[in-house]
């Protein structure tokens, strides 16, 4: 399991460039005119984590299994695509279907690269999207809403309270802070899960710079970043074109060195993968052993049953308990048996909270 991130954004601001490079694929095309993606593409990639090679190697293991994580490239959208301009019914369709959401802003300039509104103003990029976001949930709330009218006329007190919480949630659209800061019941938690709101969707901004900015970003970049932290989302400095140049080089070696002499810390993938991982709230737990060392990515906070339920349904219906080791202790004594001898490995029952890196064996009856 892994996730499913969009990644957005206005026309020619790189999206599929980008998209391209952490895919390693050619499958979005490249070009310098609005809606040269017209269908979403899906590219699916193994979670960077230097965890499972070390694994691996302790468990003796025939095979490593990353997590996955898909990344969607979704038509550009422009100023109207609420009203159906550009490509914006399909746009909105496709978008509601990820679980995160990376915006691509353009913070570069380049005459030979066309910009929609023939001005390169990141935040007002940023808006532009942002409106029609709002726009289109505020037409399916409503829709919701009337559809839920019609059937309160008998005074059923769950549709009326429903009907509530929708216009509460249209109120609050312009500033979603309070939406997450409200303190809604479990019931209505689900019920809000229910429409599909885009606007609530976590948000990564992807600030894409110039090669001569990748390191320490720029003006534009600065303002996007600071825009982000204000709306509680995060942002990241990549430079589409660098990233291009890297995904073409075949060998990894080679890859690695022109990431070191660019002076970069870390891979865009990288990069991109730990904010939505931050942004979802998930973590990776291992199971360990001959036939294969492999990475679950769950839920922080989730409990042991569930997380053994990620593996097989039956781990979690027949649940007994589960043999856990903390990664740097599997490390440190040398895996399972090491453990064992160095009361290391413990022993955690149904209520237990899953930590990120615990390496686990479910141990189950049904």
């Amino acid at each position: 399991m892994g996730f499913k991130c969009g990644i957005i954004g206005l026309p020619n601001v790189g999206k599929s460039t980008l998209f391209n490079a952490l895919t390693e694929s050619n499958k979005a095309e490249a070009a310098n005119y609005p809606f040269a993606t017209i269908e979403p593409n899906v590219g699916r990639v193994a979670v960077p984590d230097e965890r499972l090679e070390v694994l691996g190697k302790i468990g003796k293991s025939e095979k490593i299994i990353p997590s996955y994580m898909d990344f969607v490239d979704i038509a550009g959208l422009v100023k109207g695509a609420s009203q159906g301009e550009g490509l914006g019914n399909k746009f909105l369709g496709h978008i509601r279907e990820v679980d995160a959401i990376a915006h691509v802003v353009r913070c570069f300039k380049d005459e030979n690269i066309t910009h929609v509104s023939d001005n390169i103003d990141p935040l007002n990029d940023i808006e532009t999207i942002n409106t029609e976001l709002q726009l289109a949930d505020i037409e399916t709330l409503e829709n919701k809403k009337n559809s839920l009218a019609k059937k309160s006329k008998q005074g059923d007190k769950e549709i009326l309270h429903q009907i509530k919480l929708i216009e509460k949630i249209i109120e609050n659209l312009n500033d979603l802070s309070l939406l997450q800061n409200s303190e809604f019941t479990e019931e209505d938690s689900e019920f809000i899960q229910t429409l599909n709101i885009i606007a609530i969707k976590p948000m990564l901004y992807i600030c894409n710079v110039d090669e001569e900015s990748v390191q320490n970003g720029n003006d534009m970049s600065k303002k996007v970043s600071d825009y982000a932290n204000k709306k509680n989302h995060n942002a990241v400095i990549v430079s589409a074109s660098i990233e291009s140049q890297i995904a073409e080089l075949e060998n990894n070696d080679e890859k690695l060195e022109m990431i070191k002499e660019m002076g970069l810390s870390d891979t865009t993938l990288s990069k991109v993968i730990k904010s939505g991982y931050d942004l979802l709230n998930l973590i990776n737990y291992f199971t360990c052993g001959p036939k294969e060392t492999r990475s679950w990515t769950i839920d922080k906070n989730t409990l042991a049953p569930q997380a053994a339920g990620k593996i097989h349904t039956d781990f979690e219906k027949g649940f007994i308990r589960a043999e856990t080791i903390a990664y740097r202790d599997f490390v440190e004594f040398n895996g399972e048996s090491g453990n064992r001898d160095a009361g290391k490995l413990r022993q955690e029952g149904k209520d237990y909270v899953v930590k990120n890196g615990d390496v686990m064996h479910f141990l189950f009856n049904v």
